[in-house]
């Protein structure tokens, strides 16, 4: 029988590869085989561990989420810098990592939220679920940067964040098209106007 850490290893391992594939072609364009065949793992045990191609695609953005979260936590934490430097970091980083045609772990809300939300309705509850956290994040950097005065803001806070999650979902969805990094650029000069800092 195999053992307990080698089932959550080898779902894991599912998923992991999943994020390269499913990244770069899709949900609907991908077929389990493909998966399972570069996840070294046999067709007959991906039922084992996940009840459909559905319940994968659910477990999958969670696991994309959960990750992506974590690495949000700790820009918005970096030691030796104010919460508005933390926050434009984020965004920098958003740029680097989404703007690279050799990133493996794109984001799969850009991805994924067209296709899916249509399809699945729990596929379109762990978008739904992880974006909120994403933008709970921001909210709260921003709250933060308002009570140290790094940073200043002519609305509310939450709805800043959520106009600057859409602006750079945009950003990346228009530079997928464009095939050019001028839509970050944009979105960039944007979020300084937003947030005042221009001159930072």
């Amino acid at each position: 029988m195999a053992s307990v850490s080698g089932n959550i290893d080898t779902r894991q391992g599912i998923l992991d590869t999943a994020h390269r594939i499913v990244g770069a072609k899709g949900f609907s364009g991908v077929g389990l085989n493909e998966i399972l065949a570069a996840a070294g793992v046999p067709k007959g045990s991906f039922y084992h561990y996940f009840g459909s191609k559905e319940a994968f695609g659910e477990a999958l953005l969670a696991d994309y989420f959960e990750a992506y979260l974590a690495d949000i936590d700790v820009t918005l934490a970096e030691t030796g810098l104010n919460h508005a430097e933390r926050l434009m970091n984020y965004w920098g980083k958003w740029q680097a990592t989404q703007g690279s045609i050799d990133y493996q772990r794109k984001c799969l809300a850009v991805k994924l939220a067209a296709e899916v939300s249509d399809l699945s309705e729990p596929m379109r509850l762990a978008l739904k679920a992880g974006t909120a956290g994403i933008i709970d994040r921001v909210t709260g950097a921003i709250e933060a940067g308002i009570a140290e005065g790094s940073l200043r803001i002519d609305g509310e806070p939450r709805a800043t964040a959520e106009t600057l999650y859409h602006l750079w979902l945009g950003a990346s969805l228009m530079a997928k098209i464009e095939r050019t990094d001028v839509p970050f650029h944009a979105a960039m000069k944007t979020t300084r106007r937003i947030l005042n800092r221009q001159q930072a």
